[in-house]
């Protein structure tokens, strides 16, 4: 099981020509990490870019690329060059810090890796070399546990300039570090969680991971049921302290082959079906299954988490998402002041839009007075209504010259 030592960790992301993002950086980045601003700001694009690279290396470039309109509809309007994601990571606290990058252009017969990279430094001195270096399909890596300049640089043309070198030669023994990366990016999970996908009845069969829909929820119960009883505990005891009068939750497989979910309630003898449960109770239910999954994911993106869920619930959802990452790292977007205030200034991320229409983003930490108003007892959720941060505003003018006096007058 992951401890807080080894668990993998983003600490920095760079994206250019994605869609509104034309150029930002997250420096510092949390292992929770809470996106904020008002509807356009580009919180959803940036959470689609974790999205975007976790289907290029689960079902290959091509289709991530052509389900988001091509460069026609992904690059950033007048923007030239190529779609850029540069992302720094360790895989386990003493580890060094590697650098991936990758460029995506679109060729005459479709999206080509224009560029692509790792990169790291051996020791504590000297400048980051890199130990993959592809363009077009062609180029040269370094193999072995801890690659070094030393060692021999190996020519490995891919079969074609569509393919990604991490993806590709990290299915490959003597490429280690390559593929820790690539088992990392392809166990990402990020959720478009769905209220009624988890009321469905699939085919009875244990799953071990909740889709990014909800729809398999009664598959993952059925496998906590059968080879995780203690942490299908561990949930329902969450559950009972949430939602009131809650005894529960049984995956049960049915004679025609279906597997109903039912949930039951202490006042109650018999347990009711799930299409007939709350809203937030099921939602709830599927947020704890993914975080106190046995093996949770590497990374988890959770959008919009407040969508049926009680406001109440928000701050406790805050705190067990927390938790979770001790054992691996989460984004989170959000609208909900309720949630904010579980999260801490350098946590949060506020994104608004410059007067280009592009996407800035700044961190809740860097905003002049917040962090000596979180220190005397105010929560950031209530900062946020009062117009303490400024460009997250929905009303305001997005763009304006902000500054903390401004926003109190409301400028």
């Amino acid at each position: 099981m992951a401890t807080l030592s080894t668990v993998p960790r983003i600490h920095y992301l760079r994206v250019q020509n994605f869609r509104a993002l034309r150029n930002i950086e997250l420096k510092n980045i949390t292992p929770l990490t809470v996106l904020l601003g008002p509807n356009g700001s580009g919180k959803t694009t940036l959470f689609d870019v974790f999205n975007f690279l976790s289907e290029c290396f689960q079902g290959g470039l091509r289709q991530a690329w052509d389900k988001r309109g091509r460069a026609k509809e992904l690059k950033t309007r007048g923007a030239d060059g190529p779609v850029v994601i540069e992302i720094k990571y360790r895989e386990s606290k003493a580890t060094p810090l590697i650098t991936y990058h990758l460029s995506i252009d679109e060729g005459p017969k479709g999206p080509v890796v224009a560029e692509e990279w790792l990169a790291w430094t051996r020791g504590t001195q000297g400048r980051p070399w890199r130990f993959l270096d592809y363009r077009l399909g062609k180029g040269v890596v370094v193999g072995g546990e801890l690659p070094d300049e030393k060692d021999e640089r190996l020519d490995v043309p891919l079969r074609s300039a569509e393919l990604l070198a991490v993806n590709t030669l990290g299915q490959i023994a003597q490429h280690p570090r390559v593929a820790a990366l690539r088992d990392f990016i392809t166990d990402w999970y990020v959720s478009y969680l769905s209220v009624d996908n988890t009321r469905t009845q699939p085919e009875a069969g244990p799953m071990e991971q909740l889709s990014k829909t909800g729809d398999n929820l009664p598959n993952v119960i059925q496998y906590l049921q059968e080879t995780h009883p203690e942490q299908l505990q561990s949930i329902t005891e969450v559950l009972r302290r949430r939602i009131p009068r809650l005894e529960r939750i049984d995956a049960t497989p049915m004679p025609d082959g279906r597997l109903l979910l039912e949930v039951k309630d202490a006042p109650f003898d018999k347990p009711v079906l799930s299409k007939f449960a709350s809203d937030g109770t099921l939602k709830m239910l599927a947020y704890l299954t993914v975080l106190y999954d046995p093996e949770p994911p590497r990374f988890i993106g959770i959008e919009e988490p407040e969508n049926f869920l009680h406001p109440r619930l928000l701050p406790e959802l805050g705190e067990e998402c927390r938790h979770a990452s001790e054992r691996t790292q989460l984004l989170v977007t959000t609208h909900s002041p309720f949630f904010l205030n579980s999260c801490r200034p350098d946590e949060v991320r506020i994104l608004f839009r410059d007067e280009q229409g592009h996407t800035q983003v700044r961190t809740a930490a860097d905003i002049e007075g917040i962090p000596e108003f979180v220190a005397a007892g105010a929560s950031l959720g209530h900062l946020w209504i009062e117009g303490q941060f400024g460009m997250s505003d929905p009303l305001r003018n997005q763009g304006a010259p902000w500054t903390i006096e401004g926003a109190r007058r409301g400028h």
